[in-house]
This record gives structure tokens, sequence and C-alpha cells, in this order.
């Protein structure tokens, strides 16, 4: 990813300063000694809409702490087909694998909101981990948390409703940015869930006519954040529990 310091804020984001690691929770949730000997080695990237942090079987050179931005993590099929299996906000980090041993994976990471992440070099991280101490076990937490939100959509994707996929899709991604409203169209939505691009429409259709949601030219807000909850299947509030047990505010 080139260094770009352009502007690059998320759709409704209220965020002041996206450089400022304290806007991503795993770094704010580092002893301050260890995060003011990181900030060096935190550069800024702008991230776009629809851009590829990483592909399958990639080694990469950097580890990727979103601010504004939101990545999907997507399981791809030999055909070409994908599937999302998680998002990753400004609570954790892209590229888990390379301080968990592996070195690469078989999903990619796509940018499904624009906006400013922080990258950190892979050596760096592997030091911190390798020493011990607070970094690995915060590191680790968060890892369990992306494994019981990668479970929990495996579960929901084959039992729930196209309709309750998308609001449990919705809530997840505000939850990893600052404000109400995604840059997303219709298809890019469609290709994370999995499904065909007729039914989201409908589903969509369905929330907005409940004025949930408006919906128009590629952006989505959410209106009734309250309502869109009580339409959610069981499978968001699993998740957003299990990151609050276990992952510092």
């Amino acid at each position: 990813m080139a260094r770009d310091r352009r502007p690059a804020p998320a759709e409704g984001s209220a965020v002041t300063d996206p450089h400022d690691p304290h806007r991503n929770r795993l770094l704010a949730a580092l002893p301050p000694d260890v995060l003011a000997d990181w900030r060096p080695d935190l550069v800024p990237a702008a991230l776009a809409l629809g851009r590829s942090v990483y592909e399958p079987g990639a080694t990469l050179r950097h580890v990727v702490f979103p601010t504004t931005a939101l990545v999907s993590l997507l399981h791809v099929l030999g055909d070409g087909h994908s599937a999302e299996i998680a998002v990753v906000g400004n609570d954790g980090v892209v590229g888990v694998s390379l301080f968990m041993g592996g070195g690469s994976t078989s999903t990619r990471g796509v940018v499904q909101g624009a906006g400013w992440a922080l990258r950190f070099p892979v050596e760096r991280l592997q030091q911190a981990f390798a020493a011990g101490g607070p970094v690995p076990r915060l590191l680790l937490l968060y890892t369990q948390a992306l494994i019981a939100q990668m479970s929990q959509t495996a579960a929901c994707n084959r039992h729930h409703g196209i309709d309750q996929q998308l609001c449990r899709w919705l809530l997840l991604s505000l939850d990893r940015i600052e404000g109400t409203q995604l840059a997303m169209t219709q298809e890019l939505i469609a290709n994370m869930l999995g499904v065909r691009r007729e039914g989201v429409t409908a589903a969509a259709s369905k929330l907005q006519q409940q004025g949930l949601v408006r919906y128009a030219r590629g952006h989505i807000e959410v209106l009734d954040r309250a309502g869109l909850e009580q339409r959610a299947c069981e499978c968001y509030a699993a998740v957003r529990d299990e990151y609050a047990r276990l992952l510092p505010r």
C-alpha cells in the first residue's frame, strides 16, 4: 500500500484525526509505553473502496489497523465466487495469520468502506508477539473474537434469511466505523453475503419501507438503529457480546 496523506474520511465519519492510533481500539488498548514505541512505525494509508488489501496466498509485509476504513475478509472459491466471513474496522487488525505463524492465508481482504488505516511492519509485530506480555495476550483475545465472528457468520448464512443477514451485516459494519452511513452498492453487498443481487434488493427495499434505512446511489444510511437490531437475528448480538467480553472498550 502506497503512503498517501490526502484526506479520505469514511462516509458519515465524525473522526477529526484518522491518523491518531487511539482511533483503533486495539492500538488504544496497548500499554502507553508500547504504543509510544510503535508510533514512529505506524504509517497512515488511504484505502479506497473495493481495493484489495491482500490476496490469497500472498506474503504480507505489513499488518493493517483500520481507523476509519472497513475491510471485508472473504473466502474465495475456485470459480471466483466469494463470501464474507468477517469484517474488520476500528475494532481490530487485518493480518492475524502473520503473528499466528501462518505467514499467509487463504482469504482475501477487500475494502468495503473507504477511509484510513495505519500499517505496521510485520517484523515489529512479530518481535512484540514473541517477547510476551500484554501484546500477545491482546492479539490472541482479538483473534478469538474474530473466530467467533466467522463462526457466527457461517451459521447465520446457513440458517437465516437474507433480510436478517443484511441487518446483521449493517450493524456489524456500523460498529466498526464512526457514523451511520456506508458507501456500498447492492451488487457488492450480494458478493459479501454470497447471495443473489435480487435478494439483497428485496431485503433492502423492505428495510427502507419500514423506515429503518435509506438507500440511494450506492449509499446506505441507517435511520433507526434500534429497529434494525430488533429485525436482526441473534447472530449480531452474539458477535457483539463476545467482542465486549473479550476486548477492552
